[in-house]
Protein backbone atom coordinates (compact mmCIF):
# COMPACT_ATOMS: atom_id res chain seq x y z
CA UNK A 1 0.00 0.00 0.00
CA UNK A 2 3.17 2.35 1.08
CA UNK A 3 3.97 2.24 -2.82
CA UNK A 4 -0.01 3.58 -3.83
CA UNK A 5 0.34 6.23 -1.67
CA UNK A 6 3.82 7.30 -2.99
CA UNK A 7 2.93 7.42 -6.46
CA UNK A 8 -0.50 9.24 -5.33
CA UNK A 9 -0.52 12.93 -6.45
CA UNK A 10 -0.22 15.28 -3.05
CA UNK A 11 -3.56 16.92 -3.65
CA UNK A 12 -4.77 13.87 -3.68
CA UNK A 13 -3.78 12.63 -0.37
CA UNK A 14 -4.45 16.52 0.68
CA UNK A 15 -7.92 16.10 -0.66
CA UNK A 16 -9.51 12.51 0.61
CA UNK A 17 -10.07 14.27 4.39
CA UNK A 18 -12.67 16.12 2.63
CA UNK A 19 -13.74 13.19 0.34
CA UNK A 20 -14.35 10.79 3.25
CA UNK A 21 -15.61 13.17 5.97
CA UNK A 22 -18.91 12.70 3.73
CA UNK A 23 -19.33 9.48 5.02
CA UNK A 24 -21.27 11.18 8.04
CA UNK A 25 -23.59 13.17 6.59
CA UNK A 26 -24.59 11.11 3.96
CA UNK A 27 -24.70 7.98 6.60
CA UNK A 28 -27.22 10.38 8.56
CA UNK A 29 -29.45 10.99 5.21
CA UNK A 30 -29.65 7.18 4.56
CA UNK A 31 -30.91 6.54 8.22
CA UNK A 32 -33.63 9.22 7.64
CA UNK A 33 -34.31 8.41 3.97
CA UNK A 34 -34.32 4.86 4.66
CA UNK A 35 -36.84 5.41 8.04
CA UNK A 36 -39.27 7.39 5.52
CA UNK A 37 -39.67 4.70 3.09
CA UNK A 38 -40.23 1.92 5.32
CA UNK A 39 -42.91 4.12 7.13
CA UNK A 40 -44.41 5.73 4.82
CA UNK A 41 -44.08 4.12 1.44
CA UNK A 42 -46.40 1.54 2.85
CA UNK A 43 -48.97 4.41 3.80
CA UNK A 44 -49.12 5.76 0.37
CA UNK A 45 -49.21 2.93 -1.53
CA UNK A 46 -46.23 3.22 -3.05
CA UNK A 47 -44.03 -0.21 -3.84
CA UNK A 48 -40.68 -0.06 -2.17
CA UNK A 49 -37.69 0.22 -3.79
CA UNK A 50 -35.09 -2.41 -3.10
CA UNK A 51 -31.95 -1.41 -1.45
CA UNK A 52 -29.69 -3.87 -2.92
CA UNK A 53 -30.71 -2.50 -6.44
CA UNK A 54 -28.58 0.14 -6.09
CA UNK A 55 -25.95 -0.55 -3.77
CA UNK A 56 -23.59 -3.10 -4.58
CA UNK A 57 -20.61 -3.77 -2.71
CA UNK A 58 -18.89 -6.09 -4.84
CA UNK A 59 -15.97 -4.29 -6.00
CA UNK A 60 -14.22 -3.68 -3.09
CA UNK A 61 -13.57 -7.49 -2.81
CA UNK A 62 -11.17 -7.46 -5.70
CA UNK A 63 -8.19 -9.76 -4.97
CA UNK A 64 -6.01 -7.25 -6.63
CA UNK A 65 -6.76 -4.20 -5.42
CA UNK A 66 -4.45 -3.10 -2.33
CA UNK A 67 -6.19 -2.44 0.93
CA UNK A 68 -6.73 1.61 0.03
CA UNK A 69 -8.13 1.07 -3.38
CA UNK A 70 -10.03 -1.61 -2.15
CA UNK A 71 -11.69 0.96 0.79
CA UNK A 72 -12.35 3.70 -2.28
CA UNK A 73 -14.18 1.29 -4.18
CA UNK A 74 -16.05 0.44 -1.16
CA UNK A 75 -17.03 4.02 -0.28
CA UNK A 76 -17.62 4.78 -3.77
CA UNK A 77 -19.90 1.83 -4.70
CA UNK A 78 -21.89 2.73 -1.28
CA UNK A 79 -22.75 6.23 -2.39
CA UNK A 80 -23.21 6.58 -5.46
CA UNK A 81 -25.50 3.46 -5.05
CA UNK A 82 -26.96 5.42 -1.93
CA UNK A 83 -27.83 8.29 -4.01
CA UNK A 84 -29.43 6.37 -6.77
CA UNK A 85 -31.26 4.42 -3.99
CA UNK A 86 -32.20 8.05 -3.06
CA UNK A 87 -33.24 9.40 -6.00
CA UNK A 88 -35.31 5.81 -6.92
CA UNK A 89 -37.74 7.13 -3.40
CA UNK A 90 -37.66 10.34 -4.11
CA UNK A 91 -39.33 9.92 -7.89
CA UNK A 92 -42.78 8.11 -6.58
CA UNK A 93 -42.46 10.88 -3.86
CA UNK A 94 -42.78 13.46 -5.85
CA UNK A 95 -45.73 11.85 -7.99
CA UNK A 96 -47.70 11.27 -4.79
CA UNK A 97 -47.34 14.65 -3.42
CA UNK A 98 -46.58 17.32 -6.31
CA UNK A 99 -47.36 15.20 -10.16
CA UNK A 100 -47.32 18.61 -11.91
CA UNK A 101 -44.97 19.01 -14.98
CA UNK A 102 -42.62 22.20 -14.69
CA UNK A 103 -44.07 24.80 -17.12
CA UNK A 104 -40.85 25.53 -19.11
CA UNK A 105 -38.43 22.03 -20.23
CA UNK A 106 -35.90 20.88 -17.76
CA UNK A 107 -33.52 18.06 -18.23
CA UNK A 108 -32.81 14.77 -16.93
CA UNK A 109 -36.73 13.94 -15.80
CA UNK A 110 -37.49 10.67 -14.35
CA UNK A 111 -39.69 7.86 -15.65
CA UNK A 112 -42.32 8.95 -12.93
CA UNK A 113 -42.61 12.30 -15.07
CA UNK A 114 -44.57 10.80 -17.82
CA UNK A 115 -47.23 10.40 -15.25
CA UNK A 116 -47.65 13.91 -14.20
CA UNK A 117 -50.13 16.34 -15.08
CA UNK A 118 -49.77 18.98 -17.37
CA UNK A 119 -48.50 22.36 -15.64
CA UNK A 120 -51.52 25.06 -15.60
CA UNK A 121 -54.24 22.39 -16.39
CA UNK A 122 -56.50 22.97 -13.44
CA UNK A 123 -59.56 20.79 -15.09
CA UNK A 124 -56.79 17.92 -15.35
CA UNK A 125 -55.44 18.33 -11.98
CA UNK A 126 -58.62 19.07 -9.98
CA UNK A 127 -60.40 15.70 -11.91
CA UNK A 128 -57.19 13.25 -11.88
CA UNK A 129 -55.27 14.13 -9.08
CA UNK A 130 -55.86 11.46 -6.92
CA UNK A 131 -55.75 9.00 -9.39
CA UNK A 132 -52.08 10.17 -10.69
CA UNK A 133 -51.26 10.00 -6.70
CA UNK A 134 -51.76 5.77 -6.41
CA UNK A 135 -51.26 5.16 -10.70
CA UNK A 136 -47.95 3.10 -9.65
CA UNK A 137 -49.14 -0.21 -10.95
CA UNK A 138 -46.32 -0.45 -13.36
CA UNK A 139 -43.93 -0.13 -10.54
CA UNK A 140 -45.94 -2.55 -8.98
CA UNK A 141 -45.78 -5.35 -11.56
CA UNK A 142 -41.80 -4.35 -11.93
CA UNK A 143 -40.97 -4.99 -8.30
CA UNK A 144 -42.80 -7.87 -8.18
CA UNK A 145 -41.09 -9.46 -11.10
CA UNK A 146 -37.63 -9.15 -9.52
CA UNK A 147 -36.59 -11.51 -7.00
CA UNK A 148 -36.65 -11.45 -3.40
CA UNK A 149 -38.23 -9.60 -0.60
CA UNK A 150 -38.60 -6.01 -0.79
Amino acid sequence: MLPYLLQSRSFAILTAPFIYVLIIPLSVLDLFVSTYHAVCFPDYGIPKARRRDFIGMDRGRLRYLNALEGLNYVYCSYVNGLLAYIAEIAKPTEQHWCPIRHARKVQNTHHRYSHFLPCGDSPAYRKRIEQVRCDFKDLQDARKRSSGPV
